[in-house]
């Protein structure tokens, strides 16, 4: 379809589409948060931390770090995980840009280079991320070729029984949902499914398996998750144990996304809406002063320097938990307005967004030079939100 079609249709959809609330009371006002450092950008003072951003601002700056990620080069598989997270930020990012059409063609023209399928993997859930951008498109075209090879691949999950344990080793990771980053991955996908075909098995797989992985890598007491099995009995230097921002990012966007897809009245979403709100105050209360969360949540004097993809996704989680009347307004808008500040200040003149941890598995050092397309995706998927919370 031509970018003019495509146009012509965005008004008529929107891809971020929310499911009635559960029911739940908004959460309530999160702890005080403790102190860290600052970056400096193209989006230094677009807002004092804590104060409302203006829409043009907004818009301005997530334009620049979308107009700066198309035009870089990527040493990566355009159907690998990295390209899925930015397509799904540039896919938020399109319906409230002042050129649809140019966005949606370019996640369209990358889904039919890749012929509409995920990444090479049978079952390993990161190849599976770029799929979510097809279920999107598919939204608004409705050609059902857009998402029919991702449908046989995950016809086959259904009749697989996924019980091995999950302690960690990398080629279980081609099996077994045996990270946390793995929630964010497929798990949208497969309530996307459901949603574009009617057939809840999907959505079946992806609550039968998201719980397996939750009940053993989410720690009740501290309220975030493990990476994996490895950091079990893992310290920081500071004594306590190793939560990593990022991955405790993936797991709270994706909670939020499974959320926009699940209906109101699937029997298990209620304890969806209960990890995204016990997660989400537990977040909110570790966000620096500044704005950013650490690589390392609970030992920011470890890891100082600002980070921008963790920081991304909790932006975007919370500020969709306050536009959906999951979290309290008057208690996590100024979480999410500090944090925004915080990104648009790491975004540089040309629109490269600085300050993303590289490809990794914990904490990690950064600077203002290191960027990601998955930190530029969680970027637009945070703005998306921050956007429609602040309002016309």
């Amino acid at each position: 379809m031509a970018a003019d079609r495509i146009l012509s249709l965005a008004a008529a959809c929107v891809l971020a589409v929310t499911a009635a609330s559960a029911g739940c009371a908004p959460l309530a006002r999160p702890a005080a948060s403790a102190a860290g450092g600052q970056a400096a950008g193209i989006g230094a003072g677009i807002a004092e931390p804590g104060d409302a951003a203006r829409r043009e601002d907004i818009l301005r700056v997530m334009t620049s770090v979308a107009e700066w990620q198309l035009a870089a080069p990527s040493k990566h598989r355009t159907n690998d995980w990295q390209w899925g997270v930015f397509w799904a930020g540039l896919a938020a990012f399109a319906p409230v840009s002042g050129d649809p059409g140019r966005y949606y063609g370019a996640i369209r023209r990358n889904g039919e280079a890749n012929g509409w399928n995920p990444g090479p993997s049978r079952f390993c859930v990161d190849d599976y991320a770029v799929a979510q951008s097809y279920f999107l498109i598919h939204r608004i075209e409705k050609d059902r070729n857009m998402i029919a090879p991702t449908l046989s691949r995950i016809d086959v999950m259904l009749g697989m029984p996924f019980d091995e344990p999950l302690d960690f080793s990398q080629e279980k990771t081609d099996r077994e949902w045996a990270t946390c980053d793995s929630l964010f991955m497929l798990p949208p996908a497969l309530a996307m499914a459901s949603a574009a075909t009617g057939d809840r098995r999907y959505a079946g797989l992806m609550d039968r398996l998201w719980w397996k992985t939750t009940d053993y890598l989410y720690d009740s007491e501290e309220r975030l998750f493990y990476r994996d099995s490895r950091f079990f009995a893992l310290r920081e230097p500071n004594g306590r144990k190793v939560f990593w921002s990022r991955g405790n990012g993936w797991v709270l966007a994706g909670t939020a996304r499974v959320l926009q897809q699940l209906p109101a009245d699937h029997p298990g979403r209620h304890r969806y809406v209960r990890l995204f709100r016990e997660m989400a105050q537990r977040i909110a209360g570790l966000q620096a002063s500044d704005g950013y969360w650490r690589a390392g949540l609970l030992d920011p004097e470890s890891w100082p320097a600002p980070e921008t993809s963790g920081t991304g996704l909790h932006v975007y989680a919370l500020a969709w938990g306050v536009n959906e009347g999951q979290l309290d307004r008057a208690a996590f808008a100024p979480v999410v307005r500090r944090g925004w500040a915080a990104l648009a200040r790491s975004v540089r003149p040309d629109g490269m967004l600085g300050d993303v941890q590289p490809e990794s598995d914990r904490p990690g050092k950064t600077t203002g030079d290191r960027t990601e397309l998955f930190g530029a995706g969680a970027f637009l998927l945070a703005g998306s939100e921050v956007l429609r919370m602040e309002g016309p």
